[in-house]
């Protein structure tokens, strides 16, 4: 049996797609290591897998809301974070790995200190990415603002500096897209079909499109009649727009159900009886009663909700959510958010209940993740990469 190490980002998109993969494994008898957070230490745990806390080192202001809101947007803080990250993990990395000598890492595509301690200590490495694959032709749905590209040329100097400090400490570090570009020559697990990813016939048969990675749920025959509201677990702290959302709604025939974000701004607002605020809630349990998915448009959630075969209105809080819901629109499984208003919430969600093609399109794309393999097939492939890469 083989023994693998995991690394993640600390946040839920990018942790949750991989846990059915770690469960599929270790019911296979294979060990897993698994680098990450304490938030996701039961969840890890739960999968099967052993867990290692990075919590230590992990800047405390690099976890402050609101630095996180400006590093989404932000190219040249967010290779900050990684690097600084990077470097604070290097000794106790290093040292674990050469104690584990595992077979390969598995690596989040955004928790490079993983991708960079493969390729510093020879281990064979596999990609894991939540988001869209990203190669040149990709990466044209990304759209950029004037502003954004101004601020990623202001960037350069700090991206530079960077990249100076990891090759300082023995990372092969080459330039900005040897972070962030899938290399169509490492193996790569992409939690998305071939008919949802653009320009997937761009890429390499190195990189697999395995479909989302969601957890099993009870199966609903009920009236799908819910309205399901979030913005995610990191740029959700927009009460405005949850009191627009509740104006909109108001006089709702069914339910709606709103997660908020946090305990605090879910008692700030009020509302019908026929409304459900929390702060967080079972998401994939939600939309198995959900008509209506208003989202922010984060690849996992989307994935989720069309998962769940339901239409979404998509309202972006970053470029790449942007790119994503660029994509939804495109295959006519959703629309967007023209304005943060009443108004403009009341209509969308009118629009989507009176056009049954979004629905229609929605259970195109579910059906195309559930012939992608999912889980057993992601695990499937990571074994199979792992003797392709043993003498």
């Amino acid at each position: 049996m083989a023994k693998l190490a995991f690394f993640c980002i600390p946040a839920y998109g990018h942790t949750n797609p991989t846990l059915e993969v770690v469960r599929e494994l270790t019911k296979c008898g294979h060990q897993v290591i698994y680098f990450s957070f304490s938030a996701f230490q039961k969840r890890i745990e739960e999968a099967g897998a052993q867990f290692v806390s990075c919590d230590a080192y992990l800047q405390t202001e690099n976890a402050d809301p609101e630095r996180i809101k400006q590093m989404t947007n932000d190219v040249g803080a967010s290779i900050k974070l990684l690097a600084d990250t990077t470097l604070a993990l290097d000794a106790m990395v290093c040292q674990k790995l050469r104690t584990l000598q595992p077979d390969c890492i598995v690596a989040d595509s955004m928790a490079v200190w993983g991708k960079f301690a493969a390729l510093k200590l020879g281990i064979p490495f596999i990609s894991s990415t939540t988001t869209f694959a990203f190669n040149r032709y990709s990466a044209r749905i990304m759209k950029q603002s004037f502003g954004q590209l101004i601020g990623l040329v202001r960037s350069l100097p700090q991206i530079h500096h960077q990249m100076k400090r990891l090759q300082k400490q023995g990372y092969p570090v080459k330039n900005l897209l040897s972070i962030l570009q899938n290399d169509d020559q490492t193996p790569t697990i992409v939690y998305t079909s071939k008919e949802f990813q653009p320009c997937s016939d761009t890429f390499s048969e190195k990189i697999q499109f395995v479909g989302p990675s969601v957890k099993s749920t009870a199966s609903y025959d009920g009236e799908k009649n819910v309205i399901y509201i979030s913005l995610g677990t990191v740029n959700n702290q927009h009460l405005d727009f949850f009191e627009h959302c509740i104006e909109a709604l108001r006089d709702y025939p069914g339910e709606v159900i709103m997660a908020v974000g946090t305990e605090e701004q879910a008692a700030q607002l009020k509302a019908p009886g026929h409304f459900t605020i929390q702060a967080q809630v079972d998401q994939i349990e939600v939309l198995q009663r959900t008509a209506v998915f208003l989202t922010h448009a984060g690849m996992n959630s989307v994935n989720e909700g069309l998962n769940a075969e339901v239409p979404l209105i998509l309202y972006p809080q970053t470029a790449e959510q942007g790119g994503v819901a660029q994509r939804v629109v495109e295959l006519n499984a959703g629309i967007l958010l023209k304005e943060n208003s009443a108004a403009a919430i009341q209509a969308a969600v009118n629009q989507v209940l009176a056009n049954p093609s979004l629905k229609e399109n929605a259970s195109l794309i579910s059906r195309s993740f559930h012939q992608a393999g999912g889980p057993v097939r992601a695990a499937q492939l990571i074994e199979g990469w792992i003797q392709e890469s043993q003498p």
